[in-house]
């Protein structure tokens, strides 16, 4: 793929809609070698009502960390009938979480930032960078305004982590939009956001949100804002290309 500065792409899609970034990707990209990355919450609702909608066939999957919420594992079923597909669901390696359990207890991710950073390695971080040695770009549900850390994100940018194009198609989209559009199109959606998680991920390390908190606050909420990130997603640098 020809080298393209990001600084120049986003300036030049900052006017294109959520759909019309998505059909550039499906024609930029062989869509084996693309895939959406869904954490169910809501933004990646959105994102899979329009791909189904407009009849763009890529993988969609999404990560069991072994402590998610039953009602993530609801809305998995939901929109699996309503959409007429099966998610590829990625999982940890068993031996390795439980040589984690066995070593470090149930819920170490309370002890200190290193050990749940080791746990969202394991569960998470582990098996995402497998299914990114089959990719080229992954699509995910990331906005500006969720936290301090997204704040630069652009539609698309060259992923530090994994080597491959991340395409954010709805980086500028404000909350309210995203909710807009999902009564609008009778989009299911986590039962837990209309009991104050914003954010969802796995059970013993999110809550809901207070009044005047950012959309993340509630995720791994003893730690620094600055922190509160598993990995999946780091900051973009000033400048890079794609390659």
């Amino acid at each position: 793929m020809k080298k393209e500065n990001f600084l120049e792409i986003n300036r030049d899609f900052s006017q294109l809609s959520p759909e019309e970034v998505l059909s550039w990707a499906l024609s930029k990209f062989d869509k084996e070698r693309l895939a959406f990355s869904s954490s169910m919450g809501a933004e990646d609702q959105v994102i899979t009502h329009m791909l189904k909608t407009m009849g763009l066939s890529i993988s969609i999957f999404t990560i069991d960390t072994g402590r998610l919420y039953p009602e993530t594992y609801d809305l998995i079923k939901r929109t699996e009938q309503k959409y007429g597909f099966r998610y590829d669901i990625l999982e940890p390696e068993q031996t390795k979480v439980n040589g984690m359990v066995s070593e470090h207890g149930e819920n170490l991710f309370y002890e200190s930032l290193e050990l749940r950073k080791m746990c969202c390695h394991v569960r998470k971080l582990e098996p995402l960078r497998k299914k990114m040695f089959t990719l080229d770009a992954w699509i995910c549900g990331l906005r500006k305004e969720q936290s301090v850390t997204r704040a630069e994100i652009g539609k698309i940018e060259w992923d530090e982590t994994f080597g491959v194009v991340k395409i954010n198609p709805l980086t500028d989209w404000t909350e309210d939009q995203v909710w807009s559009y999902i009564r609008k199109n009778n989009i299911p959606y986590h039962a837990l956001h209309d009991s104050g998680y914003p954010s969802i991920g796995c059970a013993p390390c999110t809550r809901a949100i207070q009044p005047g908190e950012d959309v993340r606050a509630g995720r791994w909420w003893w730690e620094n804002p600055q922190n509160r990130e598993c990995g999946l997603h780091r900051g973009p640098k000033k400048k890079g290309n794609l390659q």
